[in-house]
């Protein structure tokens, strides 16, 4: 299972902004669009991290049929 991300960004003045359209707070700011693309991909990883651990905790031992699945890295932009 492969999952797909929006980023979208612009520049604005001397700072490139993006946030991702499918997770509300996943949102960056750099100087670079470089830098962005590379803040963009850490903050989504953590956020989707951090949902996954927070569902698990809230799901508790009733997790059933759980498998650690490998997915395959795509570019973010």
């Amino acid at each position: 299972m492969t999952n797909e991300y929006t980023a979208v960004v612009k520049q604005e003045g001397d700072w490139w902004v993006g946030w991702i359209e499918e997770l509300p707070g996943v949102n960056c700011q750099e100087r670079t669009y470089e830098e962005l693309k590379r803040t963009l991909e850490v903050t989504l990883k953590e956020a989707l991290e951090f949902n996954r651990q927070d569902a698990r905790a809230a799901a508790g031992e009733r997790i059933q049929g759980r498998k650690n699945r490998s997915m395959k890295r795509n570019e973010l932009l």
